[in-house]
């Protein structure tokens, strides 16, 4: 590693999201490839009527599937088909994603006709609720999605306990769970870091563990989801994302420079490999 990276801190939690806008799993350690973490976002609702992508972004029509959680059923392994996944219901209830009724049970819980795919379609739409604006502007946002899954962008969302902290510290009123961002990696800070950190990382290079190298590309623009009640028991709280806004506001690149609310950050990988829980996060 090169001597002039700055230690950031540490990885607290991976988490994984086998289909997405659903609940993740947490890992001990995990692949990195070009995509980010096997098998994120490897699923997804497809909507019947128009081929949308269904994400709760648009929280009107796919806001229902917060409350599920899904896992695979056995590891993904690179180069090889997606295993299925388990979709698990708030009410203990599951199936499986090549159950019979895997397509029914999902439509019942979002209230429309759609599929469950590891299989993006050839013109990809994807709708989203402008954060910055009162009245209900749909943004579409599908010409950004990433290759070969069904991540909104960026390959891997990182936060740090740091900018949580900063959050909490700011609106002690507000319950700022890391869930509710629903990031890939928890970054636990180093002692002593303040702030919202990760803000000084666009246009660097995050270095993971012995192999792993990101390219910080945007903070992470906020949209509606963290307002949302969600699984593992995060409850719906309207002044999330108005705090935000008070309190974070960045230009994001990937929006020619919009201003907007953000927490966490962007990477996309410039060198795979494997991570763990507890490796060590150095910027460069």
């Amino acid at each position: 590693m090169p001597d002039q990276a700055d230690t950031a801190g540490s990885i607290q939690t991976i988490l994984r999201y086998a289909v997405k806008s659903m609940g993740p799993e947490q890992l001990a350690e995990s692949v990195v490839t070009e995509h980010g973490l096997l098998g994120d976002r490897g699923y997804a609702l497809i909507d019947k009527e128009n081929g949308n992508v269904g994400s709760a972004k648009m929280p009107t029509k796919w806001g229902g599937l917060l409350a599920l959680n899904s896992t695979f059923t056995a590891p993904p392994k690179a180069g090889q088909p997606l295993p299925p996944v388990q979709i698990n219901w708030p009410d203990g209830s599951s199936t499986t994603s090549d159950a019979a009724d895997v397509d029914a049970r999902l439509s019942a819980t979002v209230g429309r006709e759609a599929t469950l795919s590891s299989t993006k379609p050839e013109e990809i739409h994807l709708e989203r609720l402008d954060p910055m604006v009162e009245e209900e502007v749909i943004l579409d946002i599908g010409h950004i999605m990433m290759e070969g899954r069904f991540s909104d962008y960026a390959a891997i969302h990182m936060l740090t306990t740091a900018s949580l902290a900063r959050l909490e510290e700011l609106r002690p009123d507000i319950k700022f769970e890391a869930g509710r961002f629903r990031p890939n990696l928890i970054i636990a800070a180093e002692e002593g870091a303040h702030g919202f950190v990760e803000n000084d990382w666009v246009g660097k290079t995050v270095c993971i563990g012995d192999d792993v190298r990101l390219k910080i590309s945007d903070p992470t623009p906020r949209c509606f989801i963290p307002m949302l009640p969600q699984h593992g028991g995060i409850a719906a709280d309207p002044k999330v994302l108005p705090a935000i806004v008070d309190l974070n506001v960045l230009p994001v690149p990937l929006l020619d420079d919009k201003i907007l609310p953000c927490v966490g950050v962007y990477g996309f990988v410039e060198q795979g490999g494997n991570i763990k829980k507890g490796d060590k996060v150095r910027v460069e």
